[in-house]
């Protein structure tokens, strides 16, 4: 396992990446081979560079068409319809660069029957990787220690993903109760004859999640310092969610987690680097963008009544209130009859106009602003009304501690989870947040702001 913005990724995920950019290269070289008489291309760094660029931009289309998320494209059928819209889309992108850039154009000829080739030798690629992948090949295998909600939680998300690394061979219960039924009972060992050194032995186990239902009385200190010693990694249940998920459970953790585990590590140099980060960034966004800020201003004014920009209150960092700015996308005084309200689906006070902006999140962009100001940073957890604020600190463990950083235009929640309108949506939007307050990091921010363009692109999640 590769930990990466503290996350496991399963070094062949990470290694079948790189030897499929490898492929792609091997096919526009071997076209090359075929269709050039000389043997000069050998040592033709320029050609080299040319096929970089197109590896380059044939990859970066297979992951915002998801062709590297395994649960969506587990079947033959859907790799092929998205690999060929992925080259369609990569050879228009291309065509744009060819256009800007005459230098870096590739013979025609050999463009052609790369796309040919590797269409072939993908669609190959990927059914073998799948094979690995159903069968297990290369996972390391885990004992889940405990029948909590955190250790069903686990033993569901490893079960449900395909690819994320890991095989749970036993499960060894704390607590018989209905739901330890539900579980496979081949995997369900009661842990009376044998150790836990033994267990992990018969199993050939790498890793231990403890995820005990009750740790008092019942923790097995003896048994777990053995397996340690053996060699065997031990991991608490919240740490190992964490990194298997990219977020935290905020109603199973405990402060004392909170306290010891790492990250919220804050400086000065973090501090500085994340600001200066936020006002070149939002410089240029709103520089670039501003053609498009003029047009939809002028579309808002002539599909409905009212002002163009719509302000509203929202608590920042340090439980500071201020002036959040949007373009209107409701009617005017939307919520005049209603009172504060979350946006739901097919809200009949979303104008026309609105519908298109709020799917596609420009309606967010003049909060570039704020950002270029300061009340606001380019990735952070989401501002909220303290109308709501005020609800969800009461209802919702640990919400009071998203107020640590600043508010963001985006975020992990929001690339990695849908549009909320209820307190449990809040939760799990919270579960996403604290992970990121936790591991805040420049990296971090630029996987975010890449995801943010993903999701942009595709209208996911809006309302």
């Amino acid at each position: 396992m590769l930990s990466l913005l503290r996350q496991y990724f399963p070094v062949r995920n990470m290694l079948f990446f790189f030897l499929e950019g490898c492929v792609i290269f091997s096919c526009f070289l071997l076209s090359t081979s075929l269709l050039t008489l000389s043997p000069s291309y050998w040592f033709d760094l320029m050609l080299t560079l040319r096929i970089l660029l197109v590896t380059a931009i044939l990859q970066t289309c297979l992951y915002y068409n998801d062709l590297y998320d395994f649960d969506v494209v587990a079947q033959i059928s859907e790799i092929i319809i998205r690999l060929l819209q992925s080259l369609g889309v990569a050879s228009i992108l291309l065509a744009g660069v060819y256009f800007l850039f005459p230098l870096v154009i590739l013979d025609q000829k050999i463009y052609m029957l790369s796309i040919l080739i590797l269409i072939f030798f993908i669609i190959l690629w990927r059914v073998g990787y799948l094979h690995i992948l159903n069968k297990g090949m290369f996972n390391q295998h885990i004992i889940i220690l405990g029948s909590s909600k955190l250790a069903k939680d686990i033993y569901e998300k490893i079960t449900n993903t395909i690819d994320c690394g890991y095989t749970v061979c036993a499960v060894i219960p704390d607590v018989i109760d209905k739901e330890t039924d539900k579980l496979p009972q081949n995997l369900v060992v009661n842990q009376k004859d044998k150790t836990l050194s033994e267990i992990s032995k018969t199993f050939g186990i790498n890793k231990i999640i403890v995820a005990l239902t009750e740790k008092r009385g019942r923790f097995p200190t003896q048994d777990l310092i053995q397996c340690r010693t053996e060699g065997i990694d031990v991991i608490s249940g919240s740490s190992f969610y964490e990194l298997l998920t990219g977020k935290v459970l905020v109603r199973e953790i405990e402060p004392s987690w909170l306290i010891f585990s790492k990250g919220f590590q804050k400086s000065k140099l973090k501090a500085g680097t994340k600001r200066m980060q936020d006002i070149i960034l939002s410089s240029i966004l709103l520089t670039l963008l501003s053609p498009l800020l003029i047009v939809v201003s002028f579309l808002i004014k002539l599909d409905s009544k009212g002002p163009v920009l719509f302000a509203q209150d929202r608590v920042g960092g340090g439980k500071k209130e201020y002036m959040m700015h949007k373009f209107r996308s409701m009617v005017q005084d939307a919520e005049k009859l209603t009172g504060p309200v979350w946006a739901g689906d097919n809200d009949n006070r979303i104008t026309r106009v609105g519908r298109i902006i709020r799917k596609y999140r420009i309606d967010e962009l003049p909060q570039l602003w704020e950002v270029l100001r300061g009340s606001m940073s380019l990735v952070g957890p989401r501002p909220e009304r303290k109308y709501f604020t005020d609800q969800l600190e009461k209802e919702i463990p640990f919400y009071n501690q998203r107020f640590n950083v600043k508010p963001g235009v985006t975020g992990w929640a929001q690339v990695c989870y849908d549009y909320g309108a209820t307190v449990e949506d809040a939760v799990e939007k919270l579960n996403y947040d604290l992970f990121y307050i936790k591991n805040m990091s420049f990296a971090l921010d630029v996987v975010i702001l890449l995801k943010t363009v993903k999701t942009v692109l595709f209208g996911k999640g809006a309302r």
